[in-house]
C-alpha cells in the first residue's frame, strides 16, 4: 500500500535528473533531437513557473493536445509539478465524441498545437469553460500566449517546488477509447500513477538506464518516470496498424532499445516484416503488447526475432486499471495456446502483486456492496472485478457510469472496479478472458461469449480474425460470425464458409453458429487499431441479412 501524504507523480523526473543527469530522457530520430534528464527537468521547471503566471495552477483542468515531442513531455511534467489536472482526449475519437468529452470534462485551460486550436474554434470545443489558452507553435487568430513566450519569460532559476499533492488528489483525467460505448473520463490520482509506475517496474524488472521504444504516447510518459530513455518512433500514433515496420526496426537497432510497447496490430506488422526479411532484434530484453488479445501466431512470429528466452508480455487491464494481470509468450505458446484454440478463452495470466481479482455472477445492473455470495466457483465464466492501488475511483461527471462500474467494499474501506469483461479462473489461479460483457450474444438457448467462440474459427489458415455478433430480438439473438480474411488472400468464400461451418459443428459451444458473413476490413478503435467495434459490425450484419 502507498503511504498517505506527499505523492506527486512528477517527483520521478527531478529524482532521475539527480541520479542520471546527462543520460538521454527522450530521443526524437525524426527531428534529430535529444534531451537529457536534467534538461527535461529544467525545461519543465521553467514551463511550470510560466503556467502559474497564466493561471494554470493546482486543480486547473487543462486539455493537452500536443503531438509527441519534447514539448509534450515537458508540458505534461510541468502540469503535474504545479498540481494542475491534464485532460488527455484522443483526437481520433471523432468530432461528435470529442465535443462530448470537452462538455463533460469542463476544462479551464487548453494547451495545443495550432491545428488543435483551429479545431477547437471551428467545433466549439470547451467554449463555455475554457478561459486560458497556450499555443505550442505559432499563435494565429485566437487569444492567449505561446509556449515559446512562456519559456522565454521564465529563465532558469532555482528548482521548482512541486505542488504538495497527496495520494488521493486528482492528477489527470484520461478518456477511454470508447470501444464499447461513449468515451468516459477516468479520474487518475497521483497515487494511481505512482502505483502503476511501481507495478510496471516490479512486474517487468525495468531498471534505470534502459532504452524504451513506446509506440503509444501515454506509455511514453512512463519511460522518464522509470528512468528509461524514450526513443519516440517515426510513425502516425493514431494508426499503429499501418506503421512502417522498417522505421520501428531501425530505431530498435540504431539505439539499442531494450524494451518496447506496441499494440497487437503494430506487433503483428513488425513481426510479419521481420520474419520475411530474417530480422533479429538482439538488444530487446522484453516487449509488451496490450489493448486487445494478441493471437498466438502473432506472438510466435515476433518472438522469433528475439534472443532465446526473451518474451513478449501481454498485460491485461484497462484505462481504469492497469496492469491487472500479466503473462509471457513462453507460457502462452507452451501451455495455454491449445486451450485458447479449442475455445477456452485467452489466458491473461495471474493478477499482479497488489491486485485483488474476483469473478462474480454476470449482471448488467448496479451492485452497490461487495458480498462473498457474488463470487462464482473456479472454472465458471463470470464478470471480472478488481481492487488495488492502480484502480481509479470513478469517472468525471459520470455518476451513472460510477454506479454501474463500482462496488463498495465496506470490509476494506475500498471498492471494486467492474472491468466490463467476462472470464474465469482456473485451478492454477490463472485468469481466462472471454470477451466484453456487452458483446455477449444472448440467444434463446443461452449466452455465447465472443472470444471462446471466435478462437476456434481463427485457427483457419485463411482467416485473419473473426467477430461474433447478435442480430434480432434481445434475449433471442441470432448468432452471426463476421469474418475478415488475411490480406491479399484470393479464396472461394463459399468454400471457406463451408469449412468454417464444419469447425462450428466440431465444437459444442459453437453449434448454434450457422450464419457466416465476410467483411473486407473490421472497424477498429483509433488508439490500438485492434479492438473490434462489434456494435458497428452487428448493424452491418443486420443490414446484410435483410
Amino acid at each position: 500500500m502507498l503511504e498517505s501524504g506527499f505523492v506527486n507523480i512528477a517527483a520521478h523526473l527531478p529524482d532521475m535528473a539527480r541520479r542520471q543527469p546527462d543520460t538521454a530522457a527522450i530521443i526524437f530520430p525524426r527531428q534529430k533531437r535529444r534531451m537529457s534528464f536534467s534538461e527535461l527537468d529544467r525545461l519543465s521547471d521553467r514551463i511550470a513557473r510560466g503556467l502559474i503566471g497564466t493561471g494554470i495552477c493546482r486543480g486547473v483542468r487543462t486539455v493537452l493536445m500536443v503531438t509527441p515531442s519534447p514539448e509534450f513531455f515537458a508540458l505534461t511534467f510541468a502540469l503535474f509539478k504545479v498540481g494542475a489536472v491534464p485532460v488527455l482526449i484522443d483526437p481520433g475519437l471523432g468530432i461528435k465524441n470529442l465535443k462530448k468529452c470537452f462538455a463533460e470534462a469542463e476544462p479551464h485551460a487548453f494547451i495545443g498545437i495550432p491545428k488543435a486550436h483551429l479545431a477547437r474554434l471551428i467545433f466549439g470545443w470547451g467554449k463555455d469553460s475554457i478561459r486560458t489558452f497556450v499555443t505550442v507553435g505559432r499563435r494565429l487568430c485566437w487569444d492567449g500566449t505561446t509556449l515559446a513566450a512562456i519559456i522565454h519569460e521564465n529563465p532558469q532559476e532555482s528548482p521548482f517546488t512541486l505542488a504538495r499533492t497527496e495520494r488521493d488528489d486528482v492528477a489527470a483525467i484520461l478518456f477511454t477509447s470508447g470501444s464499447t460505448g461513449a468515451p468516459k473520463g477516468a479520474v487518475y490520482s497521483h497515487g494511481n500513477f505512482a502505483a502503476q509506475v511501481e507495478a510496471l517496474r516490479t512486474v517487468y524488472g525495468i531498471e534505470p538506464g534502459e532504452i524504451d521504444l513506446p509506440t503509444f504516447p501515454l506509455f511514453a510518459l512512463f519511460a522518464p518516470a522509470l528512468g528509461m530513455t524514450a526513443v519516440i518512433p517515426e510513425m502516425d500514433f493514431t494508426r499503429p496498424g499501418s506503421v512502417n515496420p522498417v522505421k520501428i526496426i531501425r530505431a530498435i537497432q540504431d539505439y539499442g532499445v531494450t524494451t518496447m510497447f506496441g499494440s497487437p496490430a503494430l506487433i503483428n506488422r513488425v513481426g510479419r516484416y521481420g520474419v520475411k526479411h530474417k530480422v533479429k532484434l538482439p538488444t530487446l530484453r522484453r516487449a509488451i503488447s496490450a489493448g486487445a488479445p494478441v493471437p498466438a501466431a502473432v506472438l510466435e512470429r515476433f518472438t522469433s526475432l528475439l534472443n532465446p528466452g526473451v518474451q513478449l508480455f501481454t498485460p491485461y487491464g484497462a484505462t481504469e486499471a492497469l496492469p491487472v494481470c500479466s503473462i509471457g509468450s513462453s507460457e502462452i505458446l507452451g501451455a495455454t495456446r491449445q486451450i485458447t484454440d479449442a475455445g477456452g478463452g485467452v489466458c491473461v495470466g495471474r493478477p499482479v502483486e497488489g491486485i485483488r481479482l474476483e469473478i462474480i455472477e454476470i449482471s448488467d445492473e448496479p451492485i452497490y456492496r461487495w458480498d462473498e455470495s457474488l463470487r462464482v466457483p473456479s472454472g465458471k465464466i463470470g464478470e471480472i472485478i478488481v481492487q488495488g492501488e492502480q484502480v481509479t475511483k470513478g469517472y468525471y461527471n459520470r455518476p451513472d457510469s460510477d454506479h454501474l462500474s463500482k462496488i463498495a467494499d465496506p470490509e476494506t474501506g475500498s471498492f471494486f472496479h467492474r472491468m466490463g469483461d467476462l472470464g474465469g479462473r482456473d485451478e492454477e489461479g490463472r485468469i481466462w478472458f472471454c470477451g466484453r460483457k456487452s458483446h455477449r450474444v444472448e440467444t434463446a438457448a443461452g449466452p455465447l461469449f465472443t472470444i471462446p467462440c471466435e478462437a476456434v474459427f481463427n485457427t483457419h489458415p485463411l482467416v485473419y480474425r473473426t467477430a461474433l455478433v447478435g442480430v434480432g430480438t434481445p434475449g433471442q439473438l441470432k448468432p452471426v460470425l463476421c469474418v475478415e480474411l488475411e490480406k491479399g488472400v484470393k479464396a472461394d468464400q463459399n468454400a471457406v464458409r463451408e469449412e468454417l461451418l464444419a469447425i462450428a459443428r466440431d465444437h459444442i459451444h459453437t453449434h448454434a453458429i450457422e450464419t457466416i458473413l465476410f467483411h473486407p476490413a473490421f472497424p477498429v478503435d483509433i488508439r490500438h487499431n485492434a479492438k473490434i467495434f462489434r456494435e458497428k459490425l452487428a448493424v452491418w450484419a443486420a443490414r446484410r441479412l435483410k
